[in-house]
């Protein structure tokens, strides 16, 4: 049994592992894991005993993170939510005022009274989880650090100091709990696009109810201003669109009756009446959102990095403070000033600027990117499509329209009426945008029992039996592999050459009209650096080159099997062009999707082949969104860059002035939480694409 819950309260990504880690061990446990950024936890756990599982589920996650809270909705009429804490400005203006009573003319046991209620009022929730985590044997986390430090400054007489560090820390520690707040609240808001309602006809009523209660083949109801629920065919109405929240379009997409729509679109103007094609868990806006909220799991090389960084950089930091406070004493003395100067490192050394900024950035750089119609499926992938040097195209459905017509008939002993109805018929079962173009014509005359036998031949054409007359279809190759003669044709296009009992019975040819942006998206990819462009077709030569020459792509192959587009793949990665990505339509192309650095399918909306096979999915027939998406992952990268070279330039600068005692701890809670939330705000600049 899989479930996903609401999780709330957790401070950053490394506190998420550490419980999910911790909720993996349970034994009735399978697996479980913790989107930070959705706030959602998923576990995988066995149907027995459920309900017990799920309360040390409940006890374990608040061992490791006593504040964090998981809500079960099946347990909402008994679970607890404790309302005990002191509100946070009270805790502040209690702060404030017995650390200005410090300062009155009394005695100095008085002074330690008020600067000890002063310090507990602000500080006791860290004191609290420091000493529970040291108990579990967890060192080194920021309330250990901050708990030692102002611990450390009382003892040694600095009680304003300690205060002051602790109120300036826990300010800083809302501000940047308020701006991962926001930053998820930006992110929900682009992909808020989850259905919430259906209108379901059922007998003569119309009855509103949830889109998950709706079956394949019942009708619906949408209504102006109203969003699809589910993916279906238009069965009756007129109307206009709004997909940006989809595809990233604004202008309106006109619909009517026969058209397939998607649940997630708005409905402007007409009332539609839709016939519904897949479950709701099946929908394309579900398939979406489920792709974005998991997007965090593949990680890219930096994040790993930064997670590598934080387990080791943070006890290291702490033994160079333990080394600070003892060894330099036993040669120059004056305890005090280094053990002052251990504290302030200390300080210093929490890592969360780099520990949540980075991840927030990646996922603001894919939230970004799904509001313009771009859906990246992880951090990995929007790592490498900022640094590709190699775009390659497949050619029909992604340079060109794939809308093919017909340009040419030569018929040898046949009308060419006939030639047409014998090539749509023994197409017919083939969903190729060539067979598609062939049998439209003939799409209510051919009768499928005619047809007694098919098949399909990657990369030849087909194969049928009409009839009782066995007829082949296809390029050059496939008439050549029974050695029938055909015609040479010298005209641009897709031929398909068509045999009857083993006799040539005539050709058809296949023109394709290259996309109005096509070649601006050729020449913006060349301004971006783009080294090379390469384009792969299974079109003869002449065909293929000419769209090449056209369209100014650098490099073209043609008259390439499947198997030999990974070969091209693989041989120019050799070349050095890695790393590579490749865009196609996501009918064909698995093979070369799987094998490219980078796979992109255009066209995505609605289709699950496409979803399924890209790392990256272009949610609209627009190659123009390709060096959008290019720009986004640099943008996002930049920004990811900028902020480990800020906090770890700033943080190593602190800490040299602090080993050499010209930094205190005033300037060492701004290395920490001051940091921290200047990197979260640039983090948030990747939410706007």
């Amino acid at each position: 049994m899989i479930k996903t819950y609401e999780i709330n309260n957790l401070d950053c990504a490394v506190c998420a592992g550490k419980v999910a880690v911790a909720i993996t061990k349970i034994p009735e446990v399978n697996n479980a894991q913790i989107n930070f950024m959705a706030k959602k936890i998923t576990i995988d756990i066995d149907d027995k005993n459920w309900e017990k599982t799920i309360r040390k589920v409940i006890k374990t996650c608040h061992s490791i993170e006593p504040d964090c809270e998981i809500v079960i909705p099946e347990f909402s009429h008994h679970q607890h939510h404790s309302n005990s804490k002191i509100p946070f400005l009270s805790r502040i203006a209690i702060c404030i005022i017995f650390g200005a009573f410090y300062f009155l003319p009394v005695k100095n046991e008085l002074k330690l009274i008020f600067a000890l209620i002063a310090y507990f009022a602000i500080g006791y929730d860290v004191l609290l989880r420091a000493i529970r985590n040291i108990f579990k044997g967890q060192f080194f986390d920021e309330n250990f650090l901050m708990t030692i430090a102002t611990v450390g400054a009382f003892f040694i007489g600095e009680y304003p100091e300690a205060i002051a560090v602790m109120l300036f820390y826990q300010i800083g520690e809302a501000f940047q709990d308020a701006a991962v707040d926001k930053s998820r609240k930006s992110i929900s808001e682009l992909m808020d696009i989850r259905p919430d309602k259906a209108n379901v006809c059922r007998g003569e009523k119309i009855i509103e109810t949830n889109p998950e209660d709706v079956n394949v083949g019942e009708e619906i109801i949408i209504r102006p201003g109203e969003r699809i629920p589910l993916d279906g065919i238009i069965i009756s109405g007129k109307s206009s669109l709004n997909t940006a929240a989809l595809t990233g379009e604004s202008l309106p997409q006109d619909v009517e009756e026969g058209c397939e729509v998607v649940a997630g679109c708005v409905n402007i103007n007409g009332v539609l009446r839709i016939r519904t094609t897949k479950l709701f868990t099946d929908s394309s806006v579900v398939r979406i959102l489920n792709l974005v909220e998991k997007s965090s799991e593949n990680k890219a090389k930096s994040e790993k990095f930064i997670t590598r960084f934080a387990r080791y950089y943070t006890p290291i930091v702490v033994i160079a403070a333990v080394c600070l406070a003892v060894f330099p004493p036993l040669l120059f003395g004056i305890w005090q000033e280094w053990l002052h100067r251990s504290l302030v490192f200390l300080i210093i050394s929490c890592p969360c600027a780099l520990v949540i900024s980075v991840p927030l950035s990646f996922f603001g750089g894919i939230g970004g990117a799904s509001r313009k119609g771009i859906l990246i499926k992880g951090a990995e992938y929007l790592e490498k499509l900022s640094q590709c040097k190699t775009v390659v195209f497949d050619k029909t459905g992604t340079l060109t329209k794939g809308q093919f017509v017909i340009s040419d008939i030569k018929s040898n002993n046949l009308l060419e009426e006939e030639l047409l109805e014998i090539a749509a018929a023994v197409q017919w079962f083939s969903n190729h945008p060539i067979s598609q173009s062939i049998k439209g014509k003939y799409a209510k005359k051919i009768d499928e029992k005619r047809i007694t036998k098919f098949e399909e031949l990657a990369g030849h054409g087909v194969h049928a039996v009409v009839d009782q007359k066995e007829i082949y279809a296809g390029n050059k190759r496939l008439m050549e592999q029974f050695n029938i003669i055909c015609d040479n044709i010298s005209h641009s296009g897709t031929e398909v050459h068509i045999a009857i009992d083993g006799e040539y019975a005539g050709y058809i040819l296949i023109s394709d009209e290259i996309r109005e942006d096509s070649a601006s998206t050729i020449k913006k990819l060349s301004q971006l650096g783009i080294r090379k462009t390469v384009m792969l077709t299974g079109d003869k030569r002449e065909s293929g080159e000419n769209v090449a020459e056209i369209l100014k792509i650098d490099e073209a192959f043609t008259q390439l099997l499947p198997e030999h587009k990974v070969e091209c793949i693989e041989r120019l990665e050799s070349e050095g062009n890695a790393p590579l990505v490749f865009i196609g339509d996501g009918i064909n192309d698995a093979p070369v999707l799987a094998r490219a650095d980078v796979a992109i399918a255009m066209g995505g909306l609605g289709s699950d082949a496409a979803i399924e096979a890209a790392d990256i999915v272009l949610m609209e027939d627009k190659l123009s969104k390709l060096p959008t998406a290019i720009k986004i992952a640099r943008k996002t990268m930049m920004i990811v860059r900028e902020n480990i070279v800020f906090a770890l330039g700033i943080k190593m600068l602190i800490l040299i002035l602090g080993t050499l005692g010209f930094a205190g701890m005033w300037l060492a809670v701004f290395a920490d939480v001051g940091v921290s939330v200047i990197a979260i705000l640039n983090a948030m600049r990747t939410l706007k694409g």
